[in-house]
């Protein structure tokens, strides 16, 4: 039978209470007492239990993330981000996927209630109503790039809207008059204002020319395989997000078209890969981890002193990063970001 408390409370001759604080870091035990315990549960192979220290404590030092996916370079670096911060904190984290589906969302909270001392949440399906049917009151959650606030929540999104008007801005600037747009999942929230920021900055007398995509590279590959047969042919592919972009550009590589002579490609993201696709991709850089790692901070903060929870609406900036795709030459020295703003 594996080791109990009691064990080591016998072993150590000390009470089960002086166990309990000294494993749980109180100030009010001994160092020598303190020792002796630590010696006699390694000599037991005792393993506390998270769950009884729970009781006690109120907390079970994991917070919670959901996700719509946990697929590409995207997630993994938004994952990298909250992981990081996380352990500087000593903190765990549970990690769930909604597949893009509401009641795998909903389902997805349930779970980790009581599992979890905090929520970090981005869904396509976040919206007030679906976060104040789902989210438990009284526990803190902080949502990322959601179209909608909850009252008592921080929230904290890219400038997708300006980031994308950017980068139309960009092509047109370069010369580029055909300007194709392949977008993203529908009922997306970042895929909306990205097409809506290319909207806003065609210029007078340029037709918009939008394509369905999925934020995947299958998608992107479809949508590029179409370009490559338009009569007349657009002269400049801006897709949502990289991975459709590297898909388009595999797709007009196949059908015979250079990029970026025939044909110039821009994504969205600036995911690690994007500087080392042939030819290297011009992009919108979004500060992936970061986002998380601020997510995460102030997730932290609320669940340490909920009366303190910050409530305000963040704002992180992009940057435009130019490469080969679109002509230009080599890219400058990556800069590091500027700090997020926030209304």
């Amino acid at each position: 039978m594996p080791a109990t408390i009691r064990d080591v409370a016998r072993a150590a001759g000390v009470s089960v209470a002086t166990v309990s604080r000294a494993m749980n870091g109180a100030d009010n035990v001994l160092p020598q007492t303190r020792q002796r315990i630590l010696d006699a549960a390694r000599d037991l192979r005792f393993m506390p239990s998270g769950a009884a220290r729970s009781l006690i404590t109120r907390r079970t030092d994991t917070i919670g993330a959901l996700l719509p996916d946990l697929y590409g370079e995207y997630f993994s670096e938004l994952i990298r981000g909250v992981d990081q911060a996380a352990r500087a904190r000593g903190l765990h984290l549970l990690v769930s996927s909604s597949h893009g589906d509401a009641d795998e969302a909903a389902a997805a909270l349930r779970a980790m209630n009581g599992r979890v001392d905090g929520l970090l949440v981005m869904s396509p399906h976040a919206d007030a109503d679906f976060l104040s049917h789902n989210l438990p009151g009284n526990l803190p959650a902080v949502l990322l790039n959601t179209g909608s606030d909850l009252p008592g929540h921080a929230r904290f999104v890219i400038d997708n809207f300006g980031g994308a008007q950017a980068m139309t801005r960009h092509l047109a600037a370069a010369g580029r008059k055909r300007i194709a747009f392949i977008g993203g999942p529908q009922g997306n929230h970042e895929a909306a204002e990205r097409l809506r920021g290319y909207r806003s900055a065609l210029r007078s007398g340029q037709r918009e020319i939008v394509l369905e995509g999925h934020f995947t590279q299958e998608a992107g590959w479809a949508a590029g395989r179409r370009i490559a047969q338009m009569k007349p042919r657009p002269d400049a592919v801006f897709a949502a997000n990289d991975m459709t972009a590297i898909g388009c550009l595999a797709a007009l590589g196949e059908a015979g078209l250079r990029v970026p002579e025939d044909i110039a490609v821009a994504g969205f993201d600036d995911i690690p890969i994007a500087g080392y696709v042939t030819p290297t991709l011009t992009t919108i850089r979004v500060p992936i981890a970061a986002l998380g790692a601020a997510a995460l901070d102030t997730l932290a903060k609320a669940v340490e002193t909920p009366a303190l929870q910050a409530t305000l609406t963040t704002v992180l900036p992009v940057e435009l990063v130019v490469r080969r795709s679109c002509g230009a030459g080599p890219p400058p020295r990556p800069q590091s970001p500027s700090p997020p703003t926030a209304h």
